[in-house]
């Protein structure tokens, strides 16, 4: 067990860019389609929101097994755990307990699995499923969100990690509340190319270029700005853009497969060395990050890992 004392000093450390000599960071990879693979039913509203409630030996399990194949951060289980996404789903009585337990269990896998420095981060997403209602009103999201950092940080997260980062005026809003809580926040942007178009969009949107989410967020002070929940062949032109308008750390935890709600299709998904080979060809351009999101897999960071050794 490691006693990380909430001091994450060595992450900032392991980010800065040093060229390709740099031993990149491993995240882990999909909670939820992790989930999913082991039987947990998704909700057809919050996905794995709720998997905190109903099987939560199995997200720590989860966790551990990501520990053990390598990943030095671990997300916790609460992309979907905030209120502007539980409480139109009727679940909004679960937040505070939600998100506490899905801390407590990421900490307590930390502490029964690690044999090596392991950061813990709190998942926070502006993503709702209710489209055109007082939840997409981003002084109301503010609420949300400060609420949701509150709790995570509350508990011990070590940093922020704001994942699928979509809409530029939803996502500003979501950074300055996040940047408030004094952690270190993980910008995650979401990237495709849209059946059609000629240029990148965001992941649900084809109305907004990538570009634009690029610039929105690029201002901000956060510590790092991820390419996550992209398909790995959108991956280089997401950071070609990326590069245009942002200096700091950059990392890459894309996803596989594609997703009919509320379940994950594991169609096509990269094996884990075809992945890792990728991940080379990101590392020498300076990525110093890497994971998985949606259907990727322990064995696809242990992958990373074997490639990119400590």
């Amino acid at each position: 067990m490691l006693d990380e004392k909430n001091n994450q000093s060595w992450i900032a450390q392991r980010l800065e860019k040093n060229g390709s000599n740099q031993t990149p960071l491993i995240i882990d990879g999909g909670m939820g389609t992790e989930l999913e693979k082991s039987g947990v039913a998704m909700s057809g509203a919050v996905w794995s929101g709720l998997a905190v409630l109903t099987n939560p030996d199995i997200v720590r399990t989860i966790h551990e097994q990501f520990i053990a194949a390598g990943a030095e951060v671990i997300i916790a289980n609460t992309f979907a755990a905030g209120r502007h996404m539980l409480e139109p789903n009727g679940e909004g009585e679960h937040v505070s307990h939600i998100n506490r337990d899905a801390v407590r269990l990421a900490i307590e896998a930390r502490d029964n699995a690690s044999s090596h420095p392991v950061a813990v981060a709190g998942s926070i997403c502006e993503w709702t499923t209710v489209r055109d209602s007082k939840w997409t009103n981003p002084e109301v999201l503010a609420i949300s969100i400060e609420e949701q950092a509150t709790i995570l940080t509350e508990e011990g997260v070590d940093l922020i990690a704001l994942e699928m980062c979509e809409s530029p005026e939803h996502s500003s809003a979501c950074i300055e509340v996040a940047l408030q809580t004094g952690l270190p926040v993980w910008a995650g942007l979401s990237a495709k190319h849209h059946k059609g178009e000629d240029h990148l969009s965001v992941f649900d949107h084809t109305d907004t270029r990538f570009e634009d989410l690029v610039k929105s967020v690029a201002g901000y002070p956060v510590q790092a700005i991820n390419i996550m929940h992209t398909p790995t062949t959108d991956v280089d032109e997401a950071l070609d853009i990326l590069e245009k308008y942002w200096e700091g750390p950059v990392g890459v935890y894309p996803e596989s497969g594609y997703f009919e709600m509320p379940n994950w299709q594991f169609i096509d998904v990269i094996d884990p060395q075809s992945l890792a080979q990728q991940a080379e060809g990101w590392v020498k351009r300076g990525v110093s990050m890497l994971g998985g999101c949606c259907g990727l897999g322990p064995e696809h960071v242990r992958a990373l890992r074997d490639t990119f050794p400590l």
